[in-house]
């Protein structure tokens, strides 16, 4: 990475704030005080998993990934430095506090702009680059349950068909059944089921039976060690993508033939099972660095994942990216979390606090501009401490609204705040 200069504000140290946008779904984002640091990662496998793999960070000040705001706190206008496309590159940008000027530089052209404030810089950028990307009319985002939150790696089809049973029986504004983690044989493995499924063809018909759409989880560009793709296909695997579901993490070569034949005909049988509503995660295993099999850049060889992905399953199907490459997704999904989880599994009582709330505030800019924003789901049930607050938020900054509890185990406050939440969904538009 070689850096150039861009500009030097003239910044009052005690007030000026940057914005720095993350990598990807999970990256820190948001407006931090000039004279201090942005997040970093404490280990490797965070800098792979929540930061931009192959980009270095500096020691002190900002680094976003195409995009960086400055509020001088001076009373003069915001200065606004952003990439013009992410279609091949997404340059990096820095931000470093030197005396009373903040020193900016990128490793790759940006675009300089001014706005009377830091949240009309964000907005304009937004409303340009959208543009730029060929954003057409976004279309509203449906209601969702999602099995994740309560069932995580253990959900079976009774789990799922019991709350379908519920949705139906309460009158819960749900439009679609979402099957997440836990349906498939292994990461990569995408055509062979867990033991606790026997026919997604049949699950699906039966959601649709009941009056609804059936989703489904994948995380498509990602393949674990233990897969049999992976011992099958190592020729088709690419980079370090971290490490989860106690394995090693790959990139899959999306530029590869026999890698996106597969990935066709994995989608192409999820559309003909019936499914219409996806759930694409892990995405940022699309763009990690590595040899290819076309000589193309990471941000290349992912978006023609996105691109072979929407070819087939249809432009009817509402396509959801989670833990995906910000920029370089926009004009390729209908719906973006904007967040890192909620929590994970062993912090299902919330005392480790809100950790989709930070993306979602910052990131609300980006709602109805580059696509919905999904701030992670709501949990209600009594057993999560900070349901309330949570609710708040979601309220708040939630364009897609999804929840994930088991229905029967909602109380009369979980109950009411679940269908009230789901039947405001805002549209389309900016907040």
């Amino acid at each position: 990475m070689t850096f150039g200069p861009v500009d030097a504000v003239d910044v009052d140290p005690d007030r000026a704030r940057v914005y720095e946008e993350g990598w990807q779904s999970w990256s820190p984002t948001g407006w931090y005080p000039a004279a201090q640091t942005s997040p970093r990662p404490r280990e490797r496998w965070q800098h792979l998993m929540r930061f931009r793999p192959g980009s270095e960070l500096p020691p002190h000040g900002f680094q976003g990934s195409g995009l960086l705001v400055v509020d001088p706190g001076t009373g003069v206008p915001a200065r606004i430095y952003g990439a013009e496309t992410a279609t091949t590159e997404v340059p990096t940008i820095r931000a470093e506090l030197r005396g009373s000027r903040l020193v900016v530089s990128s490793d790759g052209p940006v675009l300089t702009d001014e706005a009377a404030d830091g949240a009309a810089g964000l907005a304009g950028f937004g409303d340009r680059f959208a543009a730029a990307a060929g954003v057409g009319a976004l279309r509203p985002a449906p209601t969702v349950w999602c099995s994740w939150y309560r069932y995580f790696l253990d959900v079976t089809e009774a789990d799922i068909m019991e709350n379908v049973r519920a949705v139906v029986e309460q009158e819960l504004p749900v439009d679609v059944i979402q099957v997440d983690d836990g349906w498939q044989a292994g990461i990569g493995d995408w055509t062979t089921l867990s033991g606790r499924f026997a026919s997604l063809d049949g699950l699906a018909a039966r959601i649709r039976d009941a009056g609804l759409r059936a989703g489904i989880w994948l995380a498509p560009f990602t393949v674990g060690s233990a897969s049999r793709l992976a011992r099958d296909h190592p020729d088709w695997l690419v980079g370090d993508g971290g490490t989860n579901w106690g394995q090693q993490l790959a990139g899959l070569d999306l530029t590869h033939p026999g890698a996106r034949a597969y990935l066709t005909e994995v989608f192409t049988t999820l559309r003909e099972a019936g499914f219409s509503y996806y759930k694409l995660d892990f995405l940022y295993a699309g763009a990690v660095p590595g040899d290819r099999h076309a000589p193309v850049s990471p941000v290349e060889a992912y978006r023609s994942g996105l691109e072979l992905v929407r070819g087939a399953v249809g432009p009817d199907a509402y396509l959801v990216g989670c833990g995906a490459p910000i920029l370089p997704s926009v004009g390729l999904v209908d719906a973006m979390r904007v967040s890192p989880d909620t929590f994970h599994p062993e912090g299902q009582d919330g005392s480790r606090g809100l950790r989709g709330a930070p993306g979602a505030r910052a990131r609300a800019w980006q709602h109805g501009r580059l696509w919905v924003n999904d701030p992670d789901c709501l949990v209600a049930r009594p057993s999560f401490a900070p349901r309330a607050e949570w609710a708040a938020v979601v309220e708040r900054y939630g364009g897609l609204r999804s929840c994930s509890d088991r229905i029967a185990e909602l109380d009369d406050w979980g109950l009411s705040a679940t269908r009230r939440l789901l039947a405001s969904a805002p549209p389309p538009r900016p907040f």
